[in-house]
């Protein structure tokens, strides 16, 4: 069954948003390079992007699937709109897309990291 698993936040200075984070509610983030650190719990995990580039305008919540191809699919025929294709990044593959209200959302499959892309 799908399942929210990962809200990945935007943020300006990631070194003061993880000094935040960690020191509000006492999270160790992870850092995968950079402009990225990540909770690593298993549960329902909070990244931050810091990446200009590569972040969002606002939350994006990210939503694990099984079939990551089929998700796709389904969500352009109930009428999203892909923004991203499915790509690859460390920990599986994912697309992002807008659903009819304008939410930019994600879809992952973190078991085929580069199976799927």
């Amino acid at each position: 069954m799908a399942r929210l698993n990962y809200v990945e936040l935007p943020v300006m200075d990631i070194a003061s948003a993880k000094a935040f984070y960690e020191a509000a509610f006492g999270w160790t983030l992870t850092e995968f390079g950079p402009t990225y650190c990540a909770t690593m719990t298993g549960d329902t995990d909070v990244g931050l992007q810091g990446d200009p580039a590569e972040t969002t305008s606002a939350p994006l919540p990210v939503i694990e699937v099984e079939d990551l191809k089929a998700t796709l699919e389904a969500v352009e025929v109930a009428g999203g709109e892909v923004l991203r294709p499915i790509f690859a990044f460390p920990g599986g593959s994912r697309f992002h897309f807008r659903d009819p209200s304008g939410n930019e959302v994600a879809a992952v499959n973190s078991e085929k990291a580069s199976g799927e892309a």
